[in-house]
């Protein structure tokens, strides 16, 4: 390293013959390079870094890891990071799609998704339906000569039902048209959308993978390097830019993803097993219940594993959900999911608001739907809190 000669100028980073354990973090907006050559050089084969929207270290750092646990092939040249759940959808429809192609969704994909997909892409010339994802025939009836890309979530937000993934899989494939795969629910460790034949999964990182409700992140996989190449052209050039920081806080995170999806998992076993016996839930929805109107699909697709998302629906209405919430004041009452404690969230008042009551009725959403996201606390803790919650807001 170089001996400063201003304070006002940059030095190098000092040499050690150990190195640090933890990633660094790098949060530089621009890097510097020798000479226009090596700049040229640079840009023509998309080595190194030169402006912190094109790539850093940290956002390919996190990639990188993400793309061991999607199976994604480095050839294909990695995945990549975007600033949230909904730019890495965003950046797949912006650099794939285009004005006069048809995208089929399924019909009870996460709010913004279905925002998105109604008001936001018509604007733009694009096309779009929603067709039931457990329902083949449903989705083959509602594909047009134009359909492009068809996107599904595995396991729905916040209805847990479990898409005919292997149905859809086989009909983009017959049909040439591209698959793309919310996976943030499930997480790699109980889907992973390329092996099974998909072309895209996306992630909201935000969620399980980073685990702490620090970090705002989405993530972008495929093994098609020229769809990796228009992805990633639109994230460049809308500046989806996601930050070193929230990159180095989600690969921190990462490293206890799999400790963590075992214990949420185990818990929410329990916790739905258990609400499905307090008075007052009308209804429990968790894929490994006998009761679940895709369990068997559920077991075969996800090899037994529920995850770590349960909703139930709770007696009274309204006024029920009020009294809950209040009554279990250490259970955050928060519109996020993933979290490594549990959070609870009421779809009508957050992610499924802009839908019309009826909108929200057909989807099976009630007032006194409730979703939650469960953590690693102790289970008897959880079962105990949410218990008396649900005694407080039914029995008053």
């Amino acid at each position: 390293m170089t001996r400063p000669t201003s304070i006002v100028r940059r030095t190098g980073w000092p040499t050690s013959v150990s190195r640090p354990v933890v990633t660094p973090l790098q949060p530089s907006v621009v890097y510097s390079s020798p000479d226009p050559d090596a700049l040229d050089a640079q840009y023509a084969d998309a080595s190194g870094y030169t402006y912190a929207r094109e790539g850093h270290p940290n956002a390919q750092v996190l990639a990188e890891k993400i793309d061991m646990l999607e199976a994604v092939d480095p050839a294909s040249g990695g995945g990549i990071i975007t600033g949230s759940g909904m730019s890495a959808i965003g950046a797949v429809f912006l650099g794939v799609l285009q004005a006069g192609d048809h995208v089929l969704g399924g019909d009870q994909l996460y709010g913004r998704s279905l925002r998105l997909m109604t008001q936001d892409l018509p604007r733009l010339g694009i096309e779009t339906s929603l067709a039931d994802p457990t329902d083949l025939a449903a989705m083959e009836a509602a594909l047009r000569p134009n359909t492009r890309m068809i996107l599904v979530e595995v396991v729905s937000n916040p209805t847990i039902r479990v898409a005919d993934m292997d149905g859809i899989v086989k009909l983009a494939r017959d049909r040439g048209i591209l698959l793309m795969v919310d996976n943030t629910f499930t997480t790699p460790a109980a889907y992973q959308p390329l092996v099974a034949g998909a072309d895209i999964t996306i992630h909201s990182v935000t969620k399980l993978l980073a685990g702490h409700s620090d970090a705002t992140l989405g993530y972008v996989g495929t093994n098609d390097p020229d769809l990796r190449r228009q992805i990633n052209d639109a994230n460049v050039t809308w500046g989806m830019t996601p930050s070193p920081f929230d990159c180095w806080l989600a690969e921190r995170g990462l490293h206890s993803f799999h400790l963590r999806h075992r214990a949420t998992q185990d818990n929410a076993t329990r916790l739905a097993d258990a609400l499905a016996e307090m008075p007052g839930v009308t209804k429990v929805l968790y894929p490994t219940r006998a009761d679940h109107p895709d369990h068997n699909r559920a077991v075969a697709l996800l090899g037994g594993q529920g995850g770590h998302m349960l909703s139930f629906v709770l007696d009274g209405g309204r006024e029920a959900a009020n009294a809950l919430t209040r009554a279990a004041p250490n259970i955050a009452f928060a519109p996020t999911l993933g979290d490594i404690g549990t959070t609870l969230s009421h779809p009508p008042s957050s992610s499924h608001r802009g839908l019309t009551p009826e909108g929200r009725a057909a989807l099976g959403i009630s007032e006194g739907f409730f979703r939650v996201s469960v953590g690693v606390e102790d289970a008897d803790l959880l079962i105990s809190e949410l218990s008396a919650a649900v005694a407080a807001a039914t029995q008053g």
